[in-house]
């Protein structure tokens, strides 16, 4: 018979479906609750996803529900209050990003969670994407080389309407220190970190080219250096199209994808030096043709951009019940934060 661990949801925004759907259909979990301050919203949830209750207060639902792990899919603001109350019940934390505001309350929920020997897990999932994991894959057998240079880029017109546009309703994540911009640094220093783990030095510059009051910064562009490890993070809202970009570059070639349209493109020494590029070029010209077909496969179907997440998901339920480490530790969210607290130091503006 196969364990299944008792799961709860806080939180019906937009990410809840991704986390919703993914626990309605694991081997490995089993969605015994859903909360939200809207009980219409959680109903509409419960009744789609299949969860067995539904509460307005989570404080209620922990002590009457008692559930294994509990997803916290509330804004930033409200994270270390939930997750401390979910810890201290006894219950796994699995959590949206940016998991707290700040550094130092990250490290005090960190501190909170080991002292209370349970997992907290920030949603670091583009980390978990398939064309992440075989970049990782390239460098782990070498092929890269050893990683010289990394570039993170996301494009995203946030200020061309949507949630983060709307004025007359600002989102809470306007209130972040990094302003709109907080909403996506998590995903910008994951994986910066997960290529060039440590760092020494680092430069950013903050910028609202949009101008006005609802936005702090619409626009980053950050240096970051490990030894001889080089780094650039790139944030924008005014250079379409719509782009989640990555670049690794190593001592003996480089790969590239886009997390928004998902492809792998490896550029490597072959056999014969004036034929290298010819051959570089007719086999990622291949994987370019076949991505390019699984990506209409993926808008015709609907699917999202999001497989990461229920990788990430399924490796931390299958590491609780088998004992496994967590996907994500908390050395992982450590040069996380280290990295997004580095970028908004004052001493390391330009």
């Amino acid at each position: 018979m196969v364990t299944k661990l008792k799961s709860a949801v806080i939180g019906t925004g937009a990410i809840s479906k991704e986390h919703l759907s993914f626990l309605s259909k694991s081997e490995r979990a089993h969605l015994a609750s859903v909360c939200d301050l809207s009980k219409v919203a959680a109903r509409y949830a419960a009744r789609r996803f299949g969860a067995d209750s539904t509460y307005t207060d989570y404080r209620q639902m922990l002590d009457e529900v008692k559930p294994d792990v509990v997803h916290i899919l509330t804004p930033p603001h409200t994270h270390k209050r939930i997750a401390k109350d979910c810890l201290e019940a006894g219950v796994h934390v699995f959590c949206e990003k940016p998991i707290t505001p700040t550094y130092d309350e990250f490290q005090e929920l960190r501190t909170f969670a080991q002292s209370h020997n349970r997992w907290l897990i920030e949603n670091q999932n583009y980390c978990f994407n398939e064309p992440i994991l075989a970049i990782e894959k390239l460098i782990a057998d070498g092929i890269l080389g050893e990683v010289q240079e990394v570039e993170v880029r996301i494009a995203l017109p946030v200020r061309d309407g949507g949630a983060f546009a709307d004025e007359n309703l600002p989102n809470p994540i306007h209130k972040m220190p990094a302003g709109v911009v907080h909403d996506f640094i998590t995903h910008l220093c994951s994986m910066t970190v997960r290529f060039i783990p440590d760092f020494e030095r680092v430069s950013a510059a903050w910028s609202n080219h949009g101008g006005g009051d609802l936005f702090r910064y619409d626009d980053l562009d950050a240096i970051v250096i490990g030894g001889s490890a080089h780094a650039r993070i790139r944030f924008s809202c005014h250079t379409p199209p719509k782009a989640f970009a990555v670049t690794v570059r190593g001592s003996k070639g480089y790969a590239e994808t886009d997390l928004f349209q998902p492809h792998l493109r490896c550029v490597i020494p072959r056999a014969g030096e004036l034929l290298s590029p010819l051959i570089n070029h007719f086999l990622n010209g291949c994987d370019l043709v076949g991505a390019s077909f699984t990506n209409f496969r993926r808008k015709i179907m609907q699917q999202t951009t999001y497989e990461g997440m229920h990788r990430l998901l399924d490796k931390t339920y299958e590491g609780l019940i088998e004992g496994k480490a967590p996907p994500i530790s908390f050395e992982d969210m450590e040069r996380t934060h280290q990295l997004v607290n580095a970028l908004l130091l004052e001493a390391n503006r330009v």
